[in-house]
């Protein structure tokens, strides 16, 4: 019997365009990120956790699905979310998704 399952680095995301987010399923229920569009950005603005659901790691793990998917879509990223400017602050590999000017 293992104590700590291995993080998972990738996971299943449906981008529901009706709802303007990107979802996975947890244990806990629906994760999602909110965005918007404007030109050729993408505003992160918000992250909805399901009820009790306060594990970090996942949320990073989603974060870093998602800015994968904005690499692959040549968009500029946004971070509205204080949140998700912190995620990108620890990851700073992300920030040449930033459009020029912005520095977080």
């Amino acid at each position: 019997m293992t104590i700590m399952e291995p993080i998972e680095t990738t996971m299943e995301i449906k981008d529901n365009t009706f709802a303007r987010q990107f979802e996975t399923i947890v244990p806990e229920g629906l994760l999602s990120v909110e965005y918007s569009f404007q030109e050729k950005k993408i505003f992160l603005t918000k992250i909805n956790t399901p009820e009790g659901f306060e594990n970090q790691t996942t949320i990073d793990v989603l974060l870093k699905n998602i800015m994968e998917i904005i690499i692959e879509k040549k968009f500029k990223l946004m971070p509205i979310y204080p949140r998700i400017v912190l995620f990108i602050k620890k990851n700073p590999e992300y920030k040449e998704l930033l459009p020029p000017g912005i520095r977080i």
